[in-house]
C-alpha cells in the first residue's frame, strides 16, 4: 500500500482498521495536481493524510500540520474561479476521479524550489497571509433549511438523545452533525461499570433515529452562526455523488447546543509540527480511516483517555515506547491495563520542546521530569509521531454566538456555560458532563427544559479520584526563543502565539536592560477561539475572572439578524453597535461598510491605519469588527469616500469608506 503511507494495514484483526471506508473500493482523485489514493468513504483530508500529506503550509518560516481544524477550502478544478462554490476537505467525501485544487495562496519561491516541493508532505501554503485558511462560503446568502420545532447541533451520544425525545415530544426535529458520520467523540473514552459500550449505545440511538419520520439528519453539515431561533449552516450534499455545498437558514424556536468539548493544545514549542496530533484527532482518523503514519508514537497527556488509544495503536502494530503523564502520580484503570502491554509511563514529565528529526518525517521531543517544584530534562525521544493530550474543553463557540454567558472554573481549568437566551441550552460536554450516561441523560434532560417539563436528575457517576485521577490542566512547556518552534494557543486557523523571547546583550539585572512587553489577549481587538481563550487564562494573558466576559465578545463575531421581513433571512449584525470592548478606543469611531482596493476578503481583527506609512498599533484610528453578506464592517472614525489602510500580517491593504452601516 506504498500510494498510502499512512494506512495501517489488516493483516491481522484490530480496533482501527477504518469503520467509515470500503478497503474493496479504491478510488484515485487529483489535489492540487498530485494523484492522491484513497478507499470509498474517505473524506478528501483523510485520503490526503493517507497518501502522506500531513503538512499545510508554513508560518513565519515553520511548517504546520493539515488537520481537521486546519486544512484549506478546496474548489474543482473546472470551477477555480469561483470560491463561492468551494467545498471543506474535511467534511467532503472523496470521488473517484475528482480533480481539486485547494483556494489558497501558495508559497513563492522559484521554480526549481516549487518543483522540488511539489508531490512531498506539504500543501504549501502560504499561512502568512490572513485569508490562508478562509472560508468563502462565510459570505454566502443563505437557502431556507428544513422546517423544524427544535434543532440539535452535534451528533454525539447528547444529540442523538435530544434528537429522539423531542421527536418523542410531538415535535420536529433537525439533527445537524458536522462530521460525515454520527456518533461524536464517545468512543475514544471507553465504558464505566453498568453503562453500555460506546458502539452499542451509538448503534442504538442511530437506529431509532433512522426509524423516526419526525426527525431530518444533516451530515457534513457545520453550523457557523447562531442566534435564538435560528441557526446558519454549510451543508455539503452528494446529488448525483458529487459534492455541493450549500448555506442554509433554520428556523426553530428550541436550539439543543450538543457541540461536545475541544482537545486542549498543550504548549510547548512546536506543538504544531507536522507529525505533532492530539489524541482525539488521532484516535477518530485510526478509528474511521485506518490512519496512522509510521510505526513508532510517543504519548504525553494530561489526561486518561489517552493511554486507552496507546493500548489500540499497540495492537495494531505501532511502538508505544513510552507515556509521559504530566500528573504527578496519575492512578486509571487505563494506566493498568497499558502497564500490562509492557508501556513505560513516565509520570510527572511534560514535553517540553519538540522539533523535526534531522533525517526523514519524524519528531524530535525533549521530556522534562517536572514535579513537585523539581525540574529535569530528560534524554530526546525521536519517534515518527507525538500524541499529545491536554484536557477538555467544552466547546461554548456557538453558545456565545446565541448571547450565552460563560465563567472561568478554576478546578476544571476551564471555560463552562452560565446562563444563556431563553430556547437555548447545552447538553452532554458542552455543558460539562463527563460520563457518557450523564451525557445520554443531558439530551432528554434539555428538551424538557425547553419545553418547560419537569426535569429528571442527571448525575455524573465518576469513578472515585483515588481511582481515577481527574486530569490535570494542559502543561506548559519551554518558553519559546528566537531559535526554537513557535507555540501556539490552539490548533485552529487563528494561528495566535505565545511570544517568543528576545535576546538582549544586557544581563537581565542591570537596571537598564529592556524588560519583556506585557502580553494581554484581553485588550487586543482579534477574534480568539474557546481554547485560545482557555490558553490565555493559563499563561496570565487573561484574567480568570475576566474570561466569560472577553470570550462573549471576542468568539461571537458573527450572529444572525433578527427577521426584518419573511423573505430576507441574511447574515449580519444584530445591532448596529460597535462592540463593547471597542466602543471607548477609537474617538468619535462609528460602524463603516468599507471595500478594499483589491478583490479580497478582510480579516476580522485587522487594523485601520490612516495611511499604509503608519504602522504603531497605538496609532491606529480603526478596527475590521465584522463580514457581513461578503463586505467587511469597520469601527472607524471617517466619511464617506474617505481612504485608509488596513493592516495585516506582512501587508498594507487600502480601503474606502463606503457608508455608514446599518443592521
Amino acid at each position: 500500500m506504498t500510494s498510502q503511507p499512512g494506512r495501517l494495514g489488516i493483516a491481522h484483526q484490530h480496533h482501527l482498521q477504518g469503520s467509515a471506508i470500503d478497503r474493496n473500493r479504491p478510488l484515485q482523485f487529483r489535489l492540487d495536481g498530485r494523484i492522491v489514493s484513497g478507499f470509498a468513504g474517505d473524506t478528501v483530508l483523510s485520503a490526503a493524510l493517507a497518501s502522506g500529506i500531513d503538512a499545510a503550509g508554513r508560518r513565519d518560516g515553520a511548517a504546520l500540520a493539515l488537520s481537521a481544524r486546519h486544512a484549506p477550502a478546496i474548489t474543482f478544478a473546472a470551477l477555480a474561479g469561483d470560491h463561492q462554490r468551494a467545498l471543506p476537505m474535511e467534511r467532503t467525501l472523496a470521488t473517484d476521479g475528482a480533480d481539486y485544487l485547494t483556494t489558497a495562496q501558495k508559497l513563492g519561491g522559484n521554480i526549481l524550489a516549487r518543483l522540488l516541493r511539489r508531490g512531498g508532505r506539504s500543501l504549501d501554503i502560504d499561512l502568512d497571509r490572513p485569508d490562508a485558511l478562509a472560508r468563502p462560503w462565510l459570505g454566502m446568502p443563505a437557502a431556507p433549511g428544513p422546517e423544524a420545532d427544535l434543532v440539535v447541533i452535534g451528533g454525539g451520544v447528547a444529540g442523538l438523545s435530544a434528537a429522539l425525545a423531542g421527536a418523542r415530544r410531538g415535535l420536529r426535529v433537525v439533527l445537524a452533525e458536522a462530521a460525515p458520520l454520527l456518533g461524536g467523540k464517545a468512543r475514544l473514552f471507553g465504558t464505566q461499570e453498568g453503562e453500555e459500550t460506546p458502539d452499542a449505545a451509538i448503534a442504538r440511538l442511530v437506529a431509532a433515529i433512522a426509524k423516526s419520520d419526525a426527525i431530518t439528519v444533516l451530515t457534513a453539515a457545520e453550523a457557523f452562526a447562531l442566534r435564538p431561533g435560528a441557526v446558519r449552516l454549510h451543508h455539503v450534499e452528494m446529488p448525483g455523488g458529487t459534492p455541493t455545498g450549500r448555506v442554509i437558514d433554520i428556523h426553530a424556536p428550541h436550539i439543543v447546543l450538543a457541540t461536545g468539548a475541544l482537545e486542549r493544545l498543550p504548549l510547548f514549542p512546536g506543538n504544531r509540527l507536522p507529525g505533532v496530533i492530539g489524541a482525539l484527532d488521532a484516535f477518530e482518523l485510526a478509528q474511521l480511516y485506518g490512519l496512522w503514519p509510521g510505526w513508532s508514537a510517543l504519548v504525553a497527556t494530561s489526561s486518561s483517555p489517552a493511554y486507552r488509544l496507546a493500548m489500540l495503536v499497540t495492537d495494531a502494530g505501532i511502538t508505544v515506547p513510552r507515556i509521559l503523564d504530566s500528573r504527578p502520580h496519575p492512578q486509571s484503570r487505563f494506566i493498568e491495563f497499558s502497564k500490562a502491554y509492557g508501556i513505560t509511563l513516565a509520570a510527572g514529565t511534560i514535553v517540553a520542546s519538540a522539533a523535526p528529526a534531522i533525517r526523514g518525517n519524524g519528531i524530535v521531543a525533549m521530556p522534562k521530569l517536572s514535579m513537585d517544584g523539581f525540574s529535569r530534562a530528560e534524554p530526546p525521544l525521536t519517534v515518527d509521531r507525538l500524541v499529545v493530550c491536554g484536557g477538555w474543553q467544552p466547546d461554548l463557540t456557538l453558545w456565545h454566538m446565541a448571547g450565552g454567558e460563560s465563567a472561568w472554573n478554576a478546578g476544571g481549568t476551564r471555560l463552562e456555560g452560565r446562563g444563556g437566551p431563553a430556547g437555548t441550552v447545552l447538553a452532554g460536554s458542552a455543558a460539562g458532563w463527563v460520563s457518557r450516561s450523564a451525557c445520554l441523560a443531558s439530551g432528554s434532560d434539555a428538551v424538557d427544559v425547553l419545553l418547560g417539563r419537569q426535569r429528571r436528575l442527571v448525575e455524573d457517576r465518576l469513578i472515585d479520584p483515588i481511582y481515577e485521577t481527574p486530569d490535570a490542566p494542559a502543561w506548559v512547556g519551554d518558553e519559546p526563543d528566537e531559535a526554537s518552534q513557535p507555540v501556539f494557543l490552539d490548533g485552529g486557523w487563528r494561528h495566535i502565539q505565545r511570544p517568543r523571547r528576545v535576546a538582549s546583550r544586557w544581563p537581565a539585572w542591570l537596571p537598564f536592560a529592556p524588560r519583556p512587553p506585557g502580553w494581554s489577549l484581553a485588550d487586543t481587538p482579534q477574534p480568539l477561539d474557546i481554547a485560545d481563550i482557555a490558553a490565555g487564562v493559563q499563561l496570565g494573558a487573561i484574567p480568570a475572572a475576566s474570561a466569560g466576559i472577553v470570550a462573549q465578545e471576542r468568539v461571537a463575531m458573527v450572529a444572525i439578524e433578527s427577521d426584518q421581513d419573511d423573505e430576507s433571512r441574511r447574515l449580519a449584525s444584530p445591532l448596529p453597535l460597535p462592540p463593547s470592548y471597542l466602543a471607548a478606543r477609537y474617538a468619535g469611531a462609528a460602524l463603516w461598510l468599507v471595500v478594499p482596493d483589491d478583490a479580497r476578503m478582510l480579516d476580522v481583527g485587522a487594523l485601520i491605519h490612516a495611511n499604509a506609512d503608519t504602522t504603531d498599533p497605538l496609532k491606529a484610528i480603526g478596527v475590521v469588527v465584522r463580514i457581513v453578506n461578503g463586505k467587511a464592517v469597520a469601527l472607524v472614525a471617517g466619511s464617506a469616500g474617505q481612504t485608509a489602510s488596513v493592516h495585516e500580517p506582512g501587508r498594507a491593504v487600502g480601503i474606502r469608506l463606503v457608508e455608514p452601516y446599518r443592521a
